[in-house]
């Protein structure tokens, strides 16, 4: 049974329906990803060609099917994220938004995910993709994102305490395989990091997207942040497709 509800929501994936429709995706605070018929929407004078698209956040009106595809009755976009979706000379900021809806559609996907759960993810996904689209280093934003997602996968790692030992004393390095931070006391030839690295993970955990008005990371800093990420998602989250080195590859070949 169809019920009309309004939504506000991101585009986060099309698929050609028909010669004039699209299937939409589009993550919403309350129902998560769901599907969306925009019928017509491929023919230019269509009131919903433009809103039919990737990375446009809108209000929209809907014939909501809890269960298969819902119809797009009405929409008023709120904005278009063009510096990302436009900006043929800086592929990164594609790739890496690309991949930002990669991760959350899989948290999403998660049948043990909650309600308020989803609220969260979609608040630290919108206020990302607006960092990116501001000019902010895509790169540092995905990580912040990805950072945050990890306690609603079950597996936020130890960033206050050793995690073997609960001591906030003399920690020495940040590891994958234990689980977050490692003191001198616990230390098994995990592979150590820069504490400047230990310092700048804890506080781009808790730091609020929304608030960020200044970002500077070191490249080498930035490096050892992206490897124990990308180690960790692989480790102990089922989360795929997360490098981002073969994301960035896969955007140029498309844009190329």
């Amino acid at each position: 049974m169809m019920k009309l509800v309004k939504i506000k929501g991101v585009v986060v994936g099309e698929q050609v329906y028909s010669e004039s429709s699209k299937i939409l995706k589009i993550f919403t605070k309350e129902y998560g990803i769901i599907s969306v018929m925009s019928k017509g929407c491929r023919k230019i004078k269509s009131i919903f060609h433009e809103a039919s698209n990737t990375l446009v956040y809108a209000n929209f009106d809907i014939s909501y099917k809890e269960e298969g595809i819902s119809n797009l009755v009405a929409v008023d976009i709120i904005k278009i994220f063009k510096n990302i979706v436009m900006d043929c000379r800086d592929l990164e900021k594609k790739a890496y938004s690309f991949l930002l809806i990669n991760i959350v559609t899989q948290i999403i996907n998660q049948k043990n995910v909650k309600n308020i759960e989803i609220a969260n993810i979609y608040d630290i996904f919108l206020a990302s993709i607006n960092k990116i689209d501001e000019g902010f280093t895509p790169k540092i934003i995905v990580d912040i994102a990805m950072l945050k997602y990890l306690e609603y996968l079950g597996v936020k790692p130890s960033i206050d305490c050793c995690s073997n030992c609960g001591s906030s004393s003399n920690i020495i390095t940040i590891s994958s395989s234990s689980f977050g931070y490692v003191c001198s006391n616990c230390y098994r030839n995990e592979k150590i990091v820069s504490k400047d690295t230990i310092k700048m993970i804890r506080m781009l955990y808790y730091v609020v997207i929304d608030r960020i008005k200044k970002l500077e990371i070191k490249e080498d800093i930035i490096k050892e942040i992206d490897e124990f990420l990308e180690d960790y998602y692989e480790e102990h989250t089922g989360i795929y497709g997360i490098n981002k080195k073969n994301s960035f590859l896969k955007i140029k070949d498309v844009f190329a």
